[in-house]
């Protein structure tokens, strides 16, 4: 996945090897859609028992990030590849593709992230035990498979729904269970919300590549459905978590209504993105569903909170 223009310095300065480099294989704004899963799933804890062990919710933020590390890290150098890269995809540049960084520097980065995540979950596994092994385990290889492999998750239509599951339902069910080591009705609804938000970031991302994905053999989902039906399954990821949102505020709390009030934001980016042609035009609407997800995410935290407060 990838954002606007603006969160990657200028062709021009990026020089090889250099921290600039780094920073547009590792698309550290895409961090939110990590980050924003742990927050939700921690506030959950707050709200339903009224305690939080933040060593506990530092690990998974950490382990989370190091996940996203090696999604996008893996995004870079397999497009590379796979030849992926052209001159008609009005994308984020690459870094492998570009020259900038060595695909096997990229390579062994990936396997560091990944002893990395592994080595900072191992108080997860103790406390958790199977269920974290598991999470983790499920997680790395949908990091990893979603670019690499002989067929890669990127290439078939099944990217937002590995999104959905790793993003949403594992990343804040999972920062729940780690927490308090049961699992809430509550919690799954809430970690749907966070999902569907999640894999709708790279539905728009993969409809503004939907003309040059379909020439280079990536069967996205977006291609799959052709632009007008991928606009309207767009609406739906956006506005059923304010669904989900009405229906935990009417089933626990008002708390819960609180990301109700990103509402208007969703409906002029699901109004914006129907009518949009132009692929360059759609990385503000791409950054705008991060900003979406983000928003929502911390509304819905704050909810937890509040109820758990009450």
């Amino acid at each position: 996945m990838s954002l606007s223009p603006e969160f990657v310095p200028a062709a021009q300065t990026v020089l090889p090897g250099s921290w600039g480099a780094w920073t547009v294989a590792l698309r550290p704004k895409t961090f939110w859609i990590a980050m924003i899963p742990v927050l939700v799933g921690t506030a959950l804890a707050f709200g339903l028992t009224q305690h939080v062990d933040f060593f506990v919710a530092a690990i998974a933020l950490v382990a989370s990030l190091l996940m996203q590390v090696v999604t996008n890290l893996q995004n870079d150098v397999g497009y590379t590849e796979r030849g992926g890269e052209t001159g008609a995809r009005v994308g984020l540049p690459r870094a492998t593709a570009n020259g900038w960084l060595p695909i096997a520097g990229v390579k062994r980065a990936i396997v560091v992230a990944i002893a990395a995540a592994w080595l900072v979950s191992v108080p997860l596994f103790v406390r958790a035990g199977l269920p974290a092994a598991a999470m983790a385990l499920g997680s790395t290889i949908a990091a990893w498979a979603y670019m690499g492999g002989p067929r890669p998750i990127a290439y078939t239509p099944l990217g937002e729904a590995t999104v959905f599951v790793f993003f949403g339902l594992v990343a804040v069910c999972g920062t729940f269970y780690v927490q308090t080591l049961t699992l809430a009705p509550v919690v799954v609804v809430a970690s749907a919300a966070i999902g569907l938000l999640a894999a709708d970031v790279l539905l728009v991302n993969n409809t503004r590549d939907i003309d040059h994905d379909a020439t280079t053999g990536r069967h996205t989902l977006a291609v799959v459905l052709a632009r007008r039906n991928a606009t309207r399954l767009h609406a739906m990821l956006v506005l059923t978590p304010f669904v989900l949102a009405a229906w935990l505020a009417w089933r626990e709390s008002a708390w819960f209504a609180l990301p109700l009030v990103a509402l208007p934001a969703a409906w002029r980016l699901v109004r914006d993105v129907a009518t949009t042609i132009s692929g360059v035009a759609m990385n503000a609407l791409l950054f705008r569903a991060v900003k979406l997800e983000l928003v929502f995410g911390v509304l819905l935290a704050a909810g937890a909170i509040g109820y758990g407060l009450r």
